[in-house]
């Protein structure tokens, strides 16, 4: 019993085999938005005083305010070490996510004909924290800082308080440092809702980042499909990893990556591909050893119950069935990791080589740990800057410009049916002829 995982040779799997491997343990998503849905419509309808009551509800806090402007909140009390660190992780996400400023482009298409793109931040952003089993300040700095370097002016931060109705120090220190306007000391679905539609107290945001539980990722999705006219990053549901190990990979060390994402919660999936020469009996051993170690180790047991190892022959297999899984987290604890990454194109956060733990990128290597789960890393990306901005495209014609494409327009308009957008060329050009 306890803590162990299942292991399947690769080879020997049908395509439906793989298919059923690759899904994610079950979501009844209807049943959860079922849940869901009655809160997101309570809010909508009664603002503050609905957020009150299942702050109550789920929360087991009571209290009157449910925003606080940052700059009220009481100088968090840490330890100089504590701080230290979050300084370190702050300066290093601030640097790469400054990297990924680019000046807007300008292209003249043709004589005359001048199209370019320029970025401005969104006006106001939510950003979730999630609080319940585990203290997040960590994805305070991840969502606060890149939408401080992007400029966007409301910045409210959203996380659940604790049952004295205060929020933890280190969340705090976190938001002031990240220059956050606004805390909403709630969370779940009540406070997707209470940021996407706006209450008397919580500024109405234009877009939500952050992760959370099935509730909080259900909320998004729903809220982002309502006439609340707010968007999200990406749903970013239940945390997962799949490691790829070779017969180098110390086995502590890839029995330490499976667990530190088994530790998140039930729900979290952890994946091992093994090549061969790897001792799965040694990675077997350490992964019992050090759960009985961990004070979160019921946690991990439950979500080593639908994780499973896979026993693969070649790089190409292992890199094949990683695309498949789509994992949001790709440790690759291989010799010459790097000339493993062109073959790597589905995965959240990739961290190579044998000195790269997961735990570096979710805390302080200065990437974002906001990633897409459930396999929707095939098509969306990580936060990034470019999560808080939007791009908007400007063209400017000179006269010559549109003596040059303006018959071309009026042809293509004629074909189409559309003369009024054919007439809006047609009388500029007779007033310059």
């Amino acid at each position: 019993g306890g803590a162990t995982l299942r292991s399947v040779r690769g080879r020997d799997l049908s395509a439906r085999q793989l298919a059923e491997l690759t899904a994610r343990p079950r979501i009844d998503f209807r049943s959860i938005l079922d849940t869901v849905r009655p809160i997101v419509e309570d809010v909508a309808a009664r603002g503050d005083a609905a957020v009150v009551e299942y702050t109550r509800k789920f929360d087991r806090c009571e209290q009157a305010e449910t925003v606080v402007a940052v700059a009220d909140l009481p100088d968090p009390d840490l330890p100089e070490e504590t701080t230290r660190a979050f300084d370190v992780a702050y300066a290093n996400i601030r640097s790469f996510h400054e990297a990924q400023q680019h000046e807007g482009i300008s292209v003249e298409t043709m004589p005359g004909v001048v199209c370019r793109r320029v970025s401005r931040p969104i006006g106001a952003v939510g950003l979730y924290v999630p609080g319940g089993t585990a203290v997040l300040p960590s994805t305070a700095l991840m969502l606060a800082v890149p939408a401080a370097v992007a400029g966007c002016p409301t910045v409210v931060l959203a996380t659940p308080p604790r049952p004295d109705g205060s929020i933890s120090p280190e969340v705090v220190y976190c938001a002031r440092k990240a220059g956050v306007t606004h805390v909403l000391k709630a969370g779940g679905a009540q406070a997707v809702a209470a940021m996407a539609y706006g209450t008397a107290s919580c500024p109405k945001v234009d877009k939500i980042l952050g992760p959370g539980n099935q509730y909080v990722t259900a909320a998004k999705m729903l809220l982002q499909n309502s006439e609340a006219m707010v968007s999200i990053d990406m749903p970013a549901g239940p945390s997962e990893v799949l490691v790829i190990a070779d017969a180098g990979a110390p086995p502590a060390h890839v029995a330490a990556d499976l667990l530190s994402q088994a530790e998140h919660g039930p729900d979290s999936q952890v994946v091992l591909v093994a090549l061969q020469g790897l001792d799965l009996a040694a990675v077997e051993a350490e992964v019992r050893r050090q759960t009985e170690a961990l004070p979160r180790g019921s946690i991990v047991v439950k979500a080593l119950e639908h994780s499973y190892t896979v026993v693969v022959e070649t790089k190409e297999e292992a890199c094949e069935f990683s695309n498949m899984y789509a994992p949001e987290h790709l440790i690759v604890n291989v010799e010459d990791a790097e000339s493993w990454l062109p073959d790597l194109d589905n995965a959240g956060s990739i961290f190579l080589g044998r000195w790269t733990p997961e735990s570096v990128g979710d805390y302080a290597s200065g990437t974002n740990h906001v990633l897409p789960t459930y396999g929707y890393a095939r098509m969306y990306s990580g936060v990034s800057l470019d999560s808080f901005q939007k791009k908007m495209t400007v063209q400017s014609l000179s006269e010559e410009g549109l003596k040059g494409l303006g018959p071309h327009v009026e042809r293509m308009a004629s074909c189409e049916g559309l003369d009024a957008h054919r007439n809006a060329v047609t009388l500029r050009l007779s007033s310059l002829s």
